[in-house]
């Protein structure tokens, strides 16, 4: 089923959360131990995040500095059906532009075909760590390339514009969108302009960036809506659980955080007092959302499984 069929289906408000691959040397077993904690809620899909490789100065046994390619967090195709497999959950692996070739990207469509993985989050990536040699001439700058490269690849047309015989199940995906705005669009309306391109081409719903303030996504949803985008736009939630996120998370996801919740983590002393604070705050907010009528609530867990399995524990 694809992600919008599983959400309609639903007869609650739907519960998603993301995971990241194992780092580089572990085992999937730590995958699964998060998991374990949160399979209780009933998760209609599980996202598993993609990482391209880094170029990094490596020392050699006899002191000469090497710079070697690394990928810290492989796996992520096996891991969408490894949890299909175990859990009988629907996995979504995040399919990103930064650090891949279209090559490398059509591989891994055709790995994820024979696995019967079909559900996609297309994202282009972060691209402030990528060196020169990992900008391929035969890349996906944007997004919404990487869309054309999938819907491509559903009609049976390869990368090199060579044609095959489409596959039985197209992929279905869903698109990132920003309640505070896109770090390089020129401007609010820039953004969602850019959105309903995604949506016009084929993007079944969007998932919010993280945000903190439910009124900066009831007023983007609002606007979404007047524009013609149609699509279910499911919030993205993100516990806090550190003081230094009072900070870091505005800085590095452009996610403003309201002035209520910001005077209750300048009170904490220590960072499990500010991992109530954000509990108390996401059980509040995804209450809010669940009234306000969202079809499903995506959680990102990073660091933060226990504070999810609490807010769910609350809300669901």
């Amino acid at each position: 089923m694809t992600i919008t069929e599983l959400i309609n289906k639903s007869d609650k408000t739907a519960f998603s959360f993301e995971i990241l691959p194992p780092l580089k040397g572990n085992n999937v077993e730590k995958v699964y131990n998060i998991i374990d904690k949160l399979i209780e809620f009933d998760p209609q899909y599980i996202n598993i995040t993609t990482h391209h490789s880094e170029y990094l100065d490596q020392q050699m046994p006899d002191g000469t500095v090497k710079r070697v390619n690394i990928r810290k967090r492989p796996g992520s195709v096996a891991i969408a059906a490894s949890i299909q497999h175990k859990y009988n959950v629907t996995a979504v692996p995040h399919m990103i532009c930064k650090g891949f070739s279209q090559e490398e990207t059509e591989y891994a469509l055709i790995d994820l075909n024979f696995l019967h993985v079909q559900n996609l989050l297309l994202l282009r990536g972060d691209t402030k760590r990528l060196a020169p040699e990992q900008i391929y001439p035969n890349r996906n700058e944007y997004a919404t390339d990487l869309q054309l490269q999938v819907n491509n690849f559903n009609e049976g047309i390869a990368a090199d514009g060579s044609l095959f015989e489409k596959n039985a199940t197209p992929f279905s995906y869903g698109m990132a969108c920003y309640p505070e705005v896109h770090e390089d669009a020129v401007s609010a309306e820039s953004d969602i302009f850019y959105m309903k391109q995604k949506a016009d081409n084929g993007a079944e719903y969007f998932v919010t960036q993280m945000f903190f303030d439910n009124q900066k996504y009831f007023s983007f949803v609002e606007k979404c809506r007047e524009a013609g985008i149609t699509q279910p736009i499911i919030p993205g939630v993100k516990p806090i659980v550190l003081m230094s996120q009072l900070e870091v998370l505005p800085r590095i996801f452009r996610s403003s955080i309201p002035e209520e919740l910001s005077v209750e983590l300048r009170k904490c002393k220590t960072d499990d007092g500010a991992k109530e604070v954000g509990i108390e705050w996401g059980i509040k907010q995804s209450k809010e959302l669940i009234e306000y009528g969202v079809p499903s609530i995506h959680f990102y867990s990073l660091l933060a499984t226990e504070s999810v399995r609490r807010i769910a524990k609350e809300i669901y």
